[in-house]
């Protein structure tokens, strides 16, 4: 089918799809990726992309547009923190542990009123410009970080993260797939469409089970 050429988010790139990308290899031979990582949205018209990954409200009139993902936003931890000498027990806990923060601390204010806790202090605790380092922090057993349920699927299902608590906040913001409107049917772009959205689908299975079994409060 040739070559396609895709642009995404840094972090959607290195926590979504650079560890996928084998699997979509292996069952379409003859589409040749090409991906590149870009904070800014980048313009069909003028530059030589196929296809983006694009995280927003989906407001974008002028292309073919597909939601990949509903998004929710919940705490994450190593596995090691919820087993260790202070457990997360319950979201109490929380003032035992360092919280990690992505750009302000106001979504952990907004999680623990969702969650109905008082007394954990998230004014302090490293604040970190791309979802994707507060995540790794996590993982390395650093602190717990919120993040969204798109960028963490891998690692959860990896069991590099858990989820300690089942509270959960939706997100205004979703990933989209989009295309130009003309293009949007040639089969390389509908093939890589559509192996993106059961990906997600696989996410969410996943994801669902993994709080079906996580702790309850």
């Amino acid at each position: 089918m040739g070559v396609l050429t895709i642009s995404t988010s840094p972090n959607f790139a290195s926590k979504w799809l650079v560890h996928r990308l084998g699997r979509f290899a292996e069952q379409h031979p003859t589409i040749d990726l090409r991906v590149a990582a870009t904070m800014q949205h980048i313009d069909f018209a003028r530059e030589d992309f196929d296809l983006a990954i694009r995280h927003g409200d989906g407001n974008w009139p002028s292309l073919h547009v597909t939601k990949l993902c509903v998004e929710e936003l919940f705490p994450v931890c190593s596995p090691a923190l919820v087993r260790g000498r202070r457990a997360l027990r319950s979201p109490t806990d929380l003032k035992y542990h360092t919280l990690l923060h992505i750009n302000e601390r106001r979504d952990w204010g907004a999680w623990l009123e969702a969650a109905n806790v008082t007394g954990v202090d998230f004014s302090h605790g490293p604040v970190f410009n791309q979802a994707s380092m507060a995540i790794d922090a996590a993982i390395d057993g650093q602190g717990i970080a919120l993040a969204r349920s798109a960028l963490a699927a891998w690692d959860l299902g990896a069991g590099r993260l858990v989820r300690p608590f089942a509270v959960s906040l939706k997100v205004s913001y979703s990933y989209w797939i989009v295309c130009p409107k003309p293009t949007a049917t040639l089969p390389k772009i509908s093939t890589f469409r559509e192996w993106l959205l059961a990906e997600a689908a696989e996410d969410r299975r996943r994801i669902v089970g993994l709080d079906d079994t996580s702790t309850r409060n």
